[in-house]
């Protein structure tokens, strides 16, 4: 590979973690309070609505069900609105951020179903309110799965921003698209594809290297 082709693989390759990052600190922010309503909102629930469940479970799961290429067409009319422009890297991460946030909070939701209940109804006993709960008890119980599922959620939003780059958003995926498959550059496509390798590694690595953590913690208490 050339020196100009290595300047634009680096270029790229921040393209790709910005664009993971950043959607996935959105769905982090969004789609945890969202598992966290269906599981309040559920059968049992501390807030019981089994309506407002169902409503905002079929809202979730509608966006689950498109797959991400289509999604990412359909909302050019509102990546545009937000950041002014349809392509690049910053208009990636709208329908990115909109793909990752249902996907989150389904995850989220299971992690916090598992919490023991004896634990929620002792604290209920002792005349801990809801809040008291959720912050005692639900999201400190459920943060190694919490933490897990977010790094399932990056590592998904590294294959989604390759995709993005079908359309013109960079990255890697348009360096790979551009040069290792338009120029016939095999040599391109093989970096691509190890430098996305390496990428996923080391999230898979640093995410199961804090759960472990929270884990012990948790079994210290």
């Amino acid at each position: 590979m050339s020196d100009v082709m290595i300047e634009l693989l680096i270029s790229a390759t921040w393209e790709t973690l910005l664009m993971t990052f950043a959607a996935g600190f959105i769905s982090l922010l969004a789609g945890l309070p969202l598992g966290l309503a269906l599981v309040l909102t559920g059968k049992s629930g501390l807030c019981e609505n089994l309506w407002a469940n169902r409503i905002l479970g079929s809202v979730i799961n509608a966006f689950r069900s498109v797959p991400f290429i289509i999604l990412l067409v359909a909302l050019i009319p509102l990546t545009r609105f937000i950041v002014g422009t349809a392509l690049g890297t910053w208009a990636a991460i709208v329908p990115l951020a909109i793909a990752a946030t249902p996907y989150y909070a389904r995850i989220a939701e299971v992690s916090l179903r598992e919490v023991d209940r004896g634990l929620i109804e002792a604290v209920r006993a002792m005349g801990g309110n809801r809040w008291t709960i959720i912050r005692e008890v639900l999201i400190p119980e459920s943060l190694p799965g919490i933490v897990a599922g977010f790094t399932v959620t990056l590592v998904t939003l590294v294959g989604a921003s390759a995709m993005a780059g079908a359309i013109g958003a960079g990255g890697l995926g348009d360096l790979a698209i551009r040069y290792g498959y338009q120029r016939f550059e095999t040599g391109v496509m093989i970096a691509v594809v190890i430098v996305l390798i390496i990428m996923v590694c080391a999230i898979q690595w640093i995410g199961d290297r804090a759960v472990e953590r929270l884990d012990r913690r948790q079994s210290t208490v």
